[in-house]
């Protein structure tokens, strides 16, 4: 059976991009639909990535933490089991809960939610294919009927990404993992191999090793992390070492061979080969948009030929004006927050309204132990500009706080203009690093100084003071 509905505005996609846009687009009277190809709502972010890797990391943080931390805290424990199918059935019930209250956000503000394939089939038409998935866990979902077409105003692409492929090294969700196979895995691996150093392996690396696992990293490039600044990324690899996480770096992987025993994985570094053997194998070199099967190149949409990404303009425009795309389908960082940003900017530009983001304030973090929180220029950036900067540094071993608690490695740097002091960027790496560096972001959003952190109070005993002590350590031009 086939039906039609029309609408203002058809998003496809119900991550942190698309439901976000569904919610501020019913918020200035649009009538809205959103479709969703898989059962559960948020898309890439609740449920094959931010979301449960989190809550996994947390959960191995406590393990670690009562093996190795609590006795010097005075706290005697006995002996310590990890319950690995415990661990990962709460990490579900936490993506579910927060699957289930998306939904009940859409259905409260009036946004019909179509579970199933959508595909792009002219500048205002989205057919849908409806039943992918279990229908039942979406809360509001359309179901009936096999096929629907929308007309719509405008269409909103938020699909996401998914992880890139290796010719050489093909997933076989057993052996060869992406992302989504290493946050289920039934058992802890006895040697990880994670091919690529960037923040997804780090943090699924850090995650497996706290349970027990012995990990190994191999990196094409010679630094692992390498957007960040490079004083962080040092600072990084050298405390991850500390832990036992081994690092190929420089290093390429030419060839893998699968057998019952595990994967034997060849690399090479310096014109010199050697073998690895691993329980399993993560492939983690990246992400690429997820653009297969919606039909933009029939309708005519531009994409980038080498990333694949959407093209659009400074309105989150397509080169079809009623087309739109934001997130990880369009060029940028591949980050949750970034499309959620975006997708009130698209939906507000498509209202006429001034949206936009501040590319230059986004915050990042990579989420091991310990965290690092980063926003704007690294110091390495800064430099190739030919710009004119100071830079103040202060470690956590100087905060209270820091040694009340025992976490004591890391360090808060702050790079500023050395003419007009305006923060160029922030980069913390230690304790609550992901949380401290929105202090950052918000400066640099309202053009703040490093002397307007340094003058702000901050309490005392807390994380945040390391922060103002870096601002302090600034050669500001008044203080």
């Amino acid at each position: 059976m086939t039906g039609q509905e029309k609408f203002d505005l058809v998003v496809i996609g119900s991550g942190p991009g698309g439901y976000v846009a569904c919610v501020r687009a019913a918020q200035l009277g649009f009538k809205v639909a959103c479709v969703e190809r898989y059962s559960r709502l948020g898309g890439v972010c609740l449920n094959v990535g931010c979301i449960p890797s989190k809550a996994l990391l947390d959960s191995s943080e406590y393990y670690h933490l009562a093996r190795e931390r609590l006795a010097e805290h005075g706290i005697r424990t006995g002996d310590i089991e990890l319950d690995l199918p415990a661990m990962m059935a709460r990490k579900d019930r936490v993506v579910k809960d927060l699957g289930d209250n998306i939904g009940k956000l859409l259905k409260g503000n009036g946004i019909t939610l179509f579970h199933g394939t959508a595909r792009v089939e002219g500048e205002d038409t989205v057919v849908v294919t409806e039943g992918a998935g279990d229908r039942s866990e979406v809360e509001g979902a359309r179901s009936g009927e096999e096929r629907v077409t929308l007309r719509t105003k405008t269409i909103l692409l938020a699909t996401g990404s998914e992880p890139i492929a290796v010719p050489a090294l093909p997933f076989d969700g057993v052996r060869i993992v992406s992302s989504t196979e290493a946050l289920t895995f039934d058992r802890v691996p006895k040697h990880l191999g994670i091919v690529g150093g960037g923040y997804i392996g780090l943090e699924l690396g850090s995650l497996w090793q706290r349970l027990g696992a012995r990990v190994t990293v191999i990196e094409m490039m010679p630094k692992i992390a390498t957007v960040l600044d490079g004083q962080v990324a040092r600072t990084l690899q050298r405390i991850l070492t500390r832990q036992g996480m081994a690092f190929h770096l420089q290093t390429r992987v030419t060839g893998a061979e699968v057998s019952s025993e595990g994967v034997k994985v060849v690399i090479e570094s310096g014109g010199r080969s050697e073998e690895l053997l691993c329980d399993r194998l993560l492939v983690a070199v990246g992400r690429r948009p997820r653009t297969g099967g919606l039909g933009l190149e029939e309708v005519g949409v531009s994409l980038d030929r080498r990333t694949g990404h959407v093209l659009i303009d400074t309105h989150y425009r397509t080169n079809i004006p009623t087309i739109y795309a934001i997130g990880d389908l369009v060029p940028g960082p591949a980050l949750a927050h970034k499309a959620s940003a975006e997708g009130i900017a698209a939906v507000e530009c498509m209202a006429g309204l001034p949206g936009e983001v501040n590319y230059d304030a986004i915050p990042a973090a990579v989420y091991t132990s310990p965290e690092v929180g980063t926003v704007g220029l690294t110091e390495e950036q800064v430099k190739e500009r030919g710009i004119r900067y100071s830079v103040g540094v202060y470690p956590f071993s100087g905060a209270g706080r820091a040694k009340c608690m025992g976490e004591t490695e890391g360090f808060v740097k702050i790079i500023a203009h050395a003419r007009t002091d305006r923060i160029l960027g922030a980069h913390v790496i230690g304790p609550r690093a992901s949380d401290l560096v929105a202090e950052g972001a918000l400066a640099m959003e309202f053009g703040a100084t490093s002397e307007d952190i340094a003058r702000t109070v901050h309490g005392h005993p807390t994380f945040s003071e390391a922060l103002h002590e870096a601002a302090l350590a600034v050669k500001s031009p008044s203080l």
